[in-house]
């Protein structure tokens, strides 16, 4: 296996690599396996046991929450933990449940975990398509990137009917991310009319989200951002990073 490095860019920007390759990847890095290895990946939250770390400072994630193996020319996901693993479309995958094989192309993985986090593991199945230049699908500046975490996490989720968040209810979520930012419904609609503006003049809401994902402006790993927490009680949205 080759490894990946911490602050990787998102593999929904696609991923340089033979037809058949297994790259996965999580907030601490990741790994890459040829199409001749065979594996097996694991992942959780005990850094010393797994292949990738995933939830590594939440113990609702199982120290070995799922494996990745290759049986009959292509990857499976099993699950191993005590909280089930959700993919795309809102499926659940328990624990003792028939490993379910891996689609060619990107494909994130959800754990469900404490204090209401989403822990994102990235998994991407190459199957030559063009890579997308993490710098230039940035794009996004970093309060726009919190209120579309926000609008969009439906989306993110890859939940099977995604909508986007009401603005009354959105600019109440952001108020307890960030107190500072002097959020209201209208505050939201400024920053939404600015990224239409500049992306997808014109789109409904949900379209100009779709619009975001499919351009990996807008990555599932952009989750992690509504949870995160400076210590005053804020997020520091000067830190955030455009490309994981």
């Amino acid at each position: 296996m080759r490894t990946l490095p911490a602050g990787h860019p998102s593999l929904a920007h696609g991923f340089p690599s033979p037809a058949g390759t297994l790259v996965v990847l999580g907030p601490a890095g990741g790994v890459l396996v040829p199409p001749t290895a065979a594996g097996p990946v694991t992942f959780g939250r005990n850094t010393a046991e797994v292949s990738v770390p995933v939830g590594e400072d939440d113990r609702r994630v199982s120290r070995r929450h799922g494996v990745l193996e290759h049986d009959r020319d292509r990857w499976w996901v099993r699950a191993t933990g005590k909280v089930p693993l959700r993919l795309p479309e809102s499926r659940l995958l328990f624990t003792g449940a028939d490993p379910v094989p891996l689609p060619p192309g990107y494909l994130p993985l959800y754990v469900h975990g404490s204090r209401g986090r989403e822990h994102v593991l990235e998994v991407r199945v190459a199957d030559g398509s063009p890579v997308v230049p993490a710098a230039a699908a940035g794009g996004l500046r970093a309060r726009e990137r919190l209120v579309f975490a926000v609008l969009g996490q439906s989306f993110l989720r890859w939940e099977a009917r995604p909508r986007p968040l009401p603005l009354l209810r959105a600019a109440d979520q952001l108020l307890r991310l960030d107190p500072a930012g002097a959020w209201s419904p209208a505050a939201v609609g400024v920053v939404v009319e600015q990224v239409r503006a500049r992306f997808h003049p014109g789109a409904a809401d949900g379209s100009l989200l779709e619009a975001l994902l499919a351009a990996a402006v807008l990555v599932p790993p952009d989750l992690a951002l509504l949870s995160g927490s400076s210590g005053d009680g804020g997020v520091d949205w000067t830190q955030a990073t455009t490309g994981r």
